[in-house]
């Protein structure tokens, strides 16, 4: 067996052990989402490094819910200086300032927070911000990872222990989950990742639905009418989620 198909069953793995594991965990993360999509509120999403990519893979796409705030920190990603990045993540205080510079956080809303290791200051400080803000609080993490793992915040505090909500990628101490002769490649954290958080907004837009709420949803800009329909919420939102 090559290594490409290795990777695609072990990501078949993982996607089975999320299924048979983390179901109660979506539920709950679902029922958040129904929650501030039935009063107003916002889904706020972050992460940083390539975490980032999940805080950008619910918003603004076909079939995405139109209240979503991505909160993208250009020096936390990795297209301007990846090192530099991964230093920044580590540093006390900047969650604060960043949740500051965004009108749209109030009671009501939901964050999902985002890091594989969540051994990381400002992800911590992010989850405990948003709490402090009235936010409930979701993250999508790595517990085989994080339990071998050091955390960087100033009281030794993890992701995993200060979100209301833990949902476990499943995945291996590393991420990368398959040897290639005398490499270890293949991280997994992306794929599974992005399968939860697509899960849960379903099934989140489904129980609003069930309360009588008809949440908001971009269309594809690629459709037939689909420009015309998002504009409508572009003007209406832009003033909230900068992003748009």
């Amino acid at each position: 067996m090559n290594s490409a198909q290795c990777y695609i069953n072990e990501i078949k793995r993982l996607i089975e052990a999320v299924e048979n594991t983390q179901k109660e965990n979506i539920e709950k993360a679902a029922t958040l989402i129904a929650d501030a999509l039935s009063h107003g509120g916002y889904i706020f999403t972050f992460g940083t490094g390539h975490s980032h990519i999940l805080a950008e893979e619910i918003f603004y796409r076909a079939g995405g819910l139109v209240r979503v705030c991505p909160i993208l920190e250009d020096s936390l990603m990795l297209h301007r200086a990846a090192a530099a990045s991964s230093q920044l993540e580590r540093v006390t205080g900047l969650a604060s300032v960043l949740l500051d510079d965004i009108d749209a956080v109030k009671e009501g809303g939901v964050m999902f927070l985002f890091s594989n290791s969540g051994c990381n200051t400002v992800a911590v400080e992010m989850a405990e911000e948003a709490r402090a803000r009235g936010l409930k609080t979701v993250c999508i993490t790595n517990l085989t990872h994080a339990a071998r793992s050091r955390s960087r915040h100033p009281k030794g505090k993890k992701l995993c222990e200060v979100c209301d909500v833990v949902i476990d990628n499943m995945g291996c101490y590393g991420d990368a989950a398959i040897e290639v002769g005398d490499a270890v490649t293949g991280a997994t954290s992306t794929v599974i990742g992005s399968m939860i958080l697509q899960a849960a907004v379903c099934r989140g837009i489904e129980i609003a639905q069930e309360r009588g709420t008809k949440p908001e949803v971009f269309q594809s800009a690629n459709t037939v009418g689909g420009d015309e329909a998002n504009e409508q919420y572009i003007k209406h939102y832009k003033a909230f989620i900068r992003s748009l």
